[in-house]
């Protein structure tokens, strides 16, 4: 069984280091703690180190914040690298390198474009989250409160608050089996997901005001520039959400928000409602995610980048 397989690594390793994609996100940040926890609980005399870009602060009431390392370059080597919430070895990013130098490595994943580069790899496209699939690795009966919190939060964050598309029947019941591990699930849904800063808010409201329609309605786009986020004082991860709140504009079927990472390179964040599959989109410029959610980074002025992404899915559109 492929949960006795990530046990039975753990099991033999003495030494395990954790990573997830860049810009880790709450199923990314979530799983990977989810695990860090689990483990240590059940095997305390393993070290056990958790290597992500800096996380989000919002997520630090999860057990075990404080030890995610930002740090790719410590020369350390481990007997297992896990690696968790990433489609390919490059999202890693520099912690790429933990997985290099392991003697062995798993990969547990949801993302449709993963095509295994774990030693081992266990990825179900068809699963709401990470978080989600990573609840068949765990004995029920030893998923402590603290990760539970982790479980749930991943989910709660890549269905969108059980909202979008990906929520199965199977998401719930995931979710409602952390709920009864006495979790305080509105708590972490209001001060992890709807919880923003006046200056976030503020730069969200810029962001849709001055938003575009294009292709008859269909789509929506927006940028924010380094000079924008500069005057804010914001960071990328403040600009959670603004993808979703353009998504949820009457008539639009793509949501699209680019946001400027050095000169005239552009984070995109694509988010779909029902005609289009922002993952071929995606894939077609070298990035990736899922059906209904995907991005990549693209080089050139906003009005570029914007012209290619539509082609693509003005094909969908008409097909």
């Amino acid at each position: 069984m492929q949960e006795r397989k990530l046990m039975e690594l753990a099991e033999a390793a003495g030494t395990i280091a954790i990573v997830g994609h860049v810009r880790p996100d709450g199923d990314c940040v979530g799983s990977c703690l989810a695990v860090c926890n689990y483990i240590t609980e059940q095997y305390p005399e393993k070290t056990v180190d958790v290597y992500l870009e800096t996380p989000p602060v919002k997520f630090s009431y999860l057990k075990q914040f404080e030890r995610i390392c930002s740090d790719p370059e410590t020369g350390k080597q481990y007997d297992l690298c896990i690696c968790l919430d990433s489609g390919d070895r490059e999202r890693l990013g520099k912690n790429v390198v933990y997985l290099d130098t392991a003697k062995t490595s798993i990969c547990i994943d949801h993302h449709i474009t993963n095509q295994g580069y774990g030693a081992a790899n266990f990825v179900k496209a068809d699963a709401s989250a990470t978080c989600e699939l990573l609840y068949d690795f765990l004995d029920e009966e030893k998923i402590s409160k603290e990760v539970a919190e982790c479980i749930y939060t991943g989910i709660l964050h890549d269905t969108n608050v059980f909202k979008n598309s990906n929520t199965t029947e199977r998401t719930m019941q995931v979710a409602g089996a952390m709920m009864a591990k006495g979790i305080n699930f509105s708590r972490i849904i209001d001060e992890s997901f709807y919880k923003k800063t006046y200056v976030q808010n503020q730069i969200m409201g810029r962001a849709v005001l001055e938003s575009v329609l294009f292709l008859d309605g269909k789509c929506i786009f927006s940028v924010v520039r380094k000079q924008d986020m500069d005057f804010y004082g914001v960071e990328a991860s403040d600009l959670d959400g603004i993808v979703d709140q353009l998504r949820v504009t009457d008539g639009v079927e793509v949501a699209i928000f680019l946001h400027e990472t050095e000169n005239h390179v552009y984070k995109v964040s694509m988010r779909s409602n029902n005609l289009v599959n922002v993952s071929k989109v995606a894939s077609y410029f070298g990035g990736g995610g899922h059906e209904k959610a995907s991005g990549v980074t693209m080089t050139g002025t906003p009005q570029d980048i914007l012209n290619n992404l539509a082609e693509r899915i003005d094909e969908q559109l008409k097909g």
